[in-house]
């Protein structure tokens, strides 16, 4: 049965395997728009470079959340869907039961006492309602749903999940988890974050053009530069593209990331795939922002 869902104004009847096509269609025509974009860009036009890539990521945002929120829309119209078929039984079952008490008892009074148990019981009902439709929210909200595809693509692969904690130093876990998982020389997030500020120093003029103030949108100043690349060392300050790339470098290691729009790309190609950290990207696990977890061999959960 096709589900109609409304998107915007427009009522569209998709199964949801429709929809995963639709999606995947989408996304392999903003892939061909994006190297297209990318191939515009003339050779040591940096700030054409920029603007390119600053447009490259609205146009992803922009695509992921249009998607996010069909597939949140068809999930929680499709289980309402459920909920009001099972409703309409219910309905009609106590309609019949209803109409049989009413018959008997048609010369009684409905007492005072009654009244409020009927009260009682439809406030009830409306609880129950309202406690399934946070839970539908909850299930097919853009967390859950991202978070389950994610599982889903690494457990394919024999791998699941392993949970760094969301401090600011999520990135740098991370990367100090997976060092350990393939046997490179152990490093804490202190020392990573030490050698990342370092590389961003002594390498100004790669990076500059690539780092904006959020404030302006100006490139930086040598001055604000040197103060990010101080922050990177010394506070909790997130990791993002910029410091995967320079940790990559640093530890002549490939990353890959997972996530759960878009395949998994790959930083530091150029070095031995033989020892490869992989790492997963969750934009919507936080309110406070984006989140990186490690991965680790998948262990079956023991049922309780």
């Amino acid at each position: 049965m096709n589900d109609g869902i409304v998107f915007g104004y427009r009522k569209i009847e998709l199964t949801e395997e429709e929809l995963t096509l639709k999606h995947k269609k989408e996304r392999k025509e903003l892939q061909a728009q994006i190297q297209t974009l990318k191939k515009s860009i003339c050779k040591g036009d940096k700030k054409k470079k920029k603007e390119i890539t600053e447009e490259i990521g609205r146009l992803e945002e922009a695509l992921e959340k249009r998607q996010d929120e069909e597939l949140t829309t068809w999930k929680v119209v499709h289980l309402n869907i459920n909920n009001v078929e099972n409703e309409n039984i219910e309905e009609c079952s106590n309609e019949s039961i209803k109409s049989n008490v009413q018959n008997e008892q048609s010369t009684q009074r409905i007492s005072k006492a009654q009244k409020r148990r009927d009260k009682k019981a439809n406030a009830e009902k409306e609880r129950n309602q309202r406690i399934i439709e946070e839970e539908a929210l909850n299930v097919f909200g853009k967390r859950n749903v991202e978070t389950q595809t994610i599982k889903k693509i690494l457990f394919e692969r024999g791998l699941m999940i392993y949970e760094i904690p969301s401090d600011g130093h999520c990135l740098y876990n991370a990367v100090a988890h997976q060092l350990k998982i393939i046997g490179e020389t152990p490093l804490n997030f202190q020392e990573l974050r030490i050698k990342t500020g370092i590389y961003l120093r002594e390498n100004m003029n790669e990076f500059l053009p690539f780092i904006s103030n959020p404030d302006s949108d100006d490139f930086l100043s040598p001055e604000q530069y040197k103060k990010y690349c101080d922050d990177v060392a010394d506070t909790n300050a997130w990791g993002g593209a910029i410091e995967l790339q320079v940790l990559s470098h640093v530890l002549k290691c490939p990353i890959e990331v997972i996530q759960a729009s878009g395949a998994p790309y790959i930083i530091g190609e150029s070095y031995s795939t033989e020892k490869k950290m992989i790492l997963t990207y969750h934009r919507h696990m936080y309110e406070l922002g984006a989140h990186y977890n490690s991965v680790t061999k998948y262990v079956k959960e023991e049922e309780s």
